[in-house]
């Protein structure tokens, strides 16, 4: 089909925080106790993305800002471009975007906070500052909070507060401390599921990114944290988690989307198979996990063909497009070549689901931001 005019969200981007963000919002007592990550010492936020392959893409911005590197924008302005809403207007007008969703970057390392008064104290500080920098500023950014689950009613208050605030989702890490099977999590997930945000989860959030050393690592690394994706839905769907919460949606974030074809196979024939072992299967669910996944699992994806090709399989509503912007990886500045080329098997409807309206509907977008010029 032909996507010239078709309207695009994207339901990933990022934010790259000032390095002082949390240094100068943090009480002198509690800057030793946060991770290094957010508040560095000789080290700086932007060592630690260049070894997760997560800092911003100097490049993409330099060439975008029309300077080379020697020509005067340092690190830290190049941050700031990225929360200033003049400028995602500049950048999504080049590639063709109408809205995004915007997630941390430096931010998403937050729950390596041991301390857990330190660590709820910095998701406010971020959910502050983003809301005040890109969600109060245009209905085109629905920015993610992130919450604070060292304990539950931290985690409750704080989803309330981003709520108020008028944030656009609940950031969660993809793998829990206890596990998001347990139910110590159900007041959190019942307030969620009222207030009606989605979940979202980004990959290498909640646990170490780096599984690997030596050769070949990095990406390998990477293929290993997104396998946590399958993981941590398919235990949201085979413990009921998704059945008593039918309102609940999650996003899975940067693990692309091809794994939930393999997933709903596998589970659902094992979720039979295991029936025949007394007392393995528990809970015995009315329906298959392959219901729970294609009705409230989401992956984002940049460029993810497999995934396209399972549309048979899966449907269309888990599948969401995002550009990644600004980071090395991702699809800026061209997004609208990459959509064409993914989309083009699809029916017009499969490829509005895909490139905006279940974006749109899970993270509330207005409607005019799709008919209306950046």
């Amino acid at each position: 089909m032909n996507v010239d005019e078709l309207p695009l969200l994207s339901a990933d981007s990022h934010v790259e925080e000032p390095h002082l963000l949390w240094h100068d919002g943090l009480p002198a007592a509690m800057r030793a106790r946060a991770p290094r990550v957010l508040v560095p010492e000789e080290s700086s936020a932007e060592d630690f993305g260049r070894r997760i392959g997560a800092g911003v893409s100097f490049k993409h911005e330099a060439r975008s800002m029309n300077v080379d590197k020697t020509g005067g924008l340092d690190d830290a302005e190049v941050r700031l471009r990225t929360s200033d809403p003049e400028w995602r207007f500049k950048i999504l007008r080049e590639d063709g975007v109408a809205g995004e969703v915007i997630y941390p970057t430096s931010g998403l390392q937050v729950w390596a906070a041991e301390d857990a008064e330190v660590g709820a104290a910095c998701c406010r500080i971020y959910n502050d500052w983003i809301h005040d920098r890109l969600e109060s500023k245009s209905p085109r950014f629905r920015c993610a909070g992130l919450i604070p689950t060292w304990n539950v009613e931290d985690a409750v208050s704080e989803v309330k507060r981003i709520a108020d605030l008028g944030l656009g989702a609940a950031l969660l890490p993809l793998v829990g401390t206890p596990d998001w099977n347990h139910r110590q999590w159900e007041p959190l997930l019942s307030t969620i599921e009222e207030i009606g945000f989605p979940i979202v989860m980004h990959q290498g959030t909640g646990h170490d990114m780096l599984f690997y050393r030596g050769r070949g690592a990095s990406v390998a690394n990477l293929l290993a944290t997104q396998s946590m994706a399958p993981r941590t839905a398919g235990l949201l769907a085979t413990s009921g988690v998704l059945q008593d919460h039918p309102g609940l949606h999650f996003v899975f974030v940067e693990c692309n989307a091809s794994w939930l074809s393999w997933a709903m196979e596998t589970l659902d024939h094992y979720s039979v198979a295991f029936q025949g072992y007394e007392g393995w299967v528990k809970p015995v669910l009315p329906e298959p996990p392959s219901a729970y996944l294609r009705r409230q699992i989401h992956g984002t994806f940049q460029v993810d063909s497999v995934a396209i090709a399972n549309v048979p399989r899966t449907g269309v509503e888990p599948l969401l497009w995002g550009s990644d912007y600004p980071h090395m990886e991702g699809t800026y500045p061209n997004s609208r070549k990459t959509v064409a080329d993914l989309f083009g098997g699809l029916t017009p409807e499969q490829a509005a689901d895909i490139g905006h309206a279940t974006t749109a509907r899970l993270f509330g977008f207005e409607p005019e931001v799709l008919t209306s010029p950046v």
